[in-house]
């Protein structure tokens, strides 16, 4: 296969990279010193805002909803120029890359033409309230509680690890309306205002010091049964539509890179000589430089998938599970060189990019399925093995034992 760019694409890659640097800086090569002293969230809207202005904001989606109905490979194309500059990432990821395409898939036409133009824009930030202190790996399990009165539902329980709550506007939500029903068949998808009554946001304090994750109760909450997404029932099948694409956003983990390791490696000493005639650390580079180009490669086909209008497929755990553990290993490594020092953190805003991706990998891991859960459907749906026996099928969920019971 050739994935050398056509005389089109090269044009359009072009057309890309001059817009680009025309409003955004280059890298410097050290991220955590390109958004120093600066207000990350309002970057990141004006930004997004500022791509949404000119056309480049969500190239696939379609034009009456923010986009120009691009081809997927002009969207990697945007995607590999976008990745070269300095510009504010990660507050849209949950929205755009999850949340989008649940609501474009499931939502009414009215509600499309309402909620998609600011979610492209930038102006209205969306999060995703899926985990639950019991219902983690397997979201099935979760406990959250919706009942129907009328044309709504009254909601109670409680969400955790749910990123950017706490400055998101709106929100996907997956409860459970039948506790008599097996645990897959009894929940039902929503989407909800979080400013409404009754939502309570706690962000969680997390070890690299910032508190991107929150806990959020939910008490009498009242949705209008018009922003239910999917049948009653349907929730599983929905929430399955997000995951998937969770998986893809994850799969594109920011942070320490193989060029930034490479640039690390030149520059810092090993016993009087550069860190990179290390015969070890030049393996590991180039090992991930390797699996940089796979992530590539198999994202050009899963982009393939959703041009075509299909939902990203189980290969999607592929994508995750290497980039998560990718920037885990190359957080480890710029630490690592440093031998003690590199437990602290100093002002050296180089090893602080290395810190980040050491502490926050481990999350990435955990998003949208824990490593362990990504085999097994690796093992289970791409490699046609056998499923883990399991011992909660055809019962209803009220009686599944638990530590509550």
């Amino acid at each position: 296969m050739d994935f050398n760019d056509t005389p089109e694409q090269a044009e359009f890659r072009k057309t890309c990279r001059k817009w680009l640097e025309d409003n955004a800086k280059l890298k410097s090569g050290n991220q955590v010193e390109d958004f120093a002293n600066i207000d990350f969230l309002q970057a990141g809207k004006d930004w997004q805002k500022k791509k949404y202005d000119a056309g480049w904001a969500m190239l696939h989606w379609p034009k009456e909803y923010g986009g120009i109905a691009a081809s997927a490979i002009e969207r990697i194309i945007w995607s590999e120029e976008e990745s070269k500059f300095s510009v504010p990432r990660g507050i849209f990821e949950i929205g755009l890359g999850m949340c989008g395409p649940v609501m474009m898939e499931y939502a009414s036409e009215e509600q499309k033409s309402r909620y998609l133009p600011p979610m492209a824009e930038g102006s209205e930030i969306w999060c995703q309230l899926f985990s639950e202190p019991s219902a983690g790996s397997d979201v099935a399990g979760l406990r959250s509680k919706a009942v129907q009165d009328g044309d709504k539902w009254i909601i109670n329980g409680q969400k955790v690890w749910t990123s950017g709550a706490h400055f998101s506007d709106y929100g996907i939500l997956v409860v459970r309306h039948d506790p008599n029903l097996d645990k897959h068949k009894g929940m039902t998808f929503f989407f909800v205002d979080m400013k409404s009554p009754g939502i309570e946001v706690k962000p969680i304090k997390q070890i690299t010091g910032g508190s991107s994750f929150n806990e959020v109760y939910f008490t009498d909450v009242v949705i209008p049964d018009s922003q239910r997404l999917g049948e009653i029932g349907d929730g599983w099948k929905v929430a399955i539509t997000t995951l998937m694409n969770e998986r893809l956003a994850v799969g594109d983990a920011n942070g320490a890179d193989a060029e930034e390791a490479f640039k690390w490696a030149k520059n810092q000493d090993d016993s009087g000589e550069p860190l990179i005639n290390n015969k070890s650390a030049r393996a590991s580079i180039a090992e991930w430089y390797c699996e940089a180009n796979g992530l590539k490669n198999t994202k050009l086909r899963t982009m393939s998938a959703l041009s075509k209008g299909e939902t990203p497929g189980p290969e999607a755990s592929i994508t995750k599970i290497v980039s998560a553990n990718k920037l885990q290993d190359i957080g480890n490594f710029g630490i690592d060189s440093l031998d003690m020092a590199g437990m602290l953190k100093p002002d050296d805003s180089e090893v602080q990019s290395f810190h980040n991706a050491w502490l926050g990998a481990p999350g990435l891991r955990i998003a949208g399925g824990t490593d362990e859960i990504l085999k097994n459907v690796i093992a289970e749906r791409v490699l046609g093995l056998p499923q883990d026996p399991r011992a909660d099928k055809n019962i209803a969920f009220k009686d599944i034992p638990s530590g509550n019971s």
